[in-house]
């Protein structure tokens, strides 16, 4: 324990994986647990934040579950008021939850579109309703909401568009609200990921691996072909994200205010 976050309360939302492996939400939990946070971990799936807090409490930090579906006002809503009848306080809100969805404008449904909107973009609004006047009574508080590069950019050959626009409105939202409670002493970033091996990534398998009949051998095509389009030669992972999180959380990002913050590994930057 480091102490970066010493003292302080820290809502992840989405503190599970949504399968085997490490998400941006299960790293950030523990990244901020380690450096001295008391972490209340978020989670649709019970027991995957109870996973999480057993991981955290091994290493000796603090941490709680709870479950929620963050795209629900009165879950949201309980979630806050649970964590101060714990706490007391919530310094850091870290909003990690989403979902990907395939399909452009004419092979998507209504309803697809309307569920990834919900989870990917209401959850941010409801948490940052019910949290921000918390903040605001203490005189401070970061909100780090988890965006995507998919906000400002769309490959080729590969089509998600509810989630490219529910990405690009999470990119919205953050400026908004960056705007609007600076005086506040609340500071909301937004992480843009680029490509990442994460348990998320594992619907697109066939869209990357076309053809591929066995779903295990389109995985690891699709791992190749990701690692292959990082300038870096591989993908970043869930502990990249987590990193970024903390320096945004923490007083050494103070002055950082509105920032989308792209951790790519610099694919962004080209053609």
């Amino acid at each position: 324990m480091t102490g970066r976050l010493k003292d302080r309360v820290a809502i992840v939302v989405g503190a599970g994986s949504s399968g085997p492996g490490w998400g941006n939400g299960k790293c950030t939990a523990l990244t901020f647990a380690r450096q001295g946070a008391r972490v209340f971990c978020v989670d649709r799936k019970r027991a995957a934040a109870e996973e999480t807090v057993g991981l955290i409490e091994k290493e000796g930090g603090t941490a709680v579950a709870f479950e929620a579906d963050a795209s629900r006002n009165s879950d949201v809503k309980s979630m806050v008021d649970t964590c101060l009848a714990k706490w007391g306080r919530i310094d850091v809100l870290d909003n990690n939850v989403g979902i990907g969805s395939q399909g452009g404008p004419v092979e998507l449904s209504e309803d697809e579109w309307d569920k990834v909107f919900d989870v990917n973009v209401k959850s941010f609004f409801l948490t940052a309703k019910h949290v921000i006047p918390v903040m605001e009574k203490q005189g401070k508080g970061s909100i780090v909401n988890v965006s995507s590069i998919a906000s400002i950019r769309s490959p080729k050959g590969i089509s998600y568009l509810a989630y490219n626009a529910s990405k690009g409105a999470v990119n919205s939202l953050t400026l908004a609200i960056a705007s609007q409670y600076a005086e506040k002493g609340i500071r909301c970033n937004a992480i843009l990921p680029g490509l990442m091996h994460t348990p998320m990534i594992d619907f697109l398998a066939e869209q990357y691996a076309k053809g591929e009949k066995d779903h295990n051998q389109a995985y690891d095509k699709m791992i190749a072909l990701r690692d292959k389009a990082s300038p870096t030669g591989k993908m970043g992972t869930g502990w990249d994200t987590a990193n970024a999180a903390l320096f945004l959380a923490s007083d050494e990002a103070a002055y950082v205010n509105g920032h989308l913050l792209v951790v790519d590994g610099g694919i962004t930057v080209r053609a």
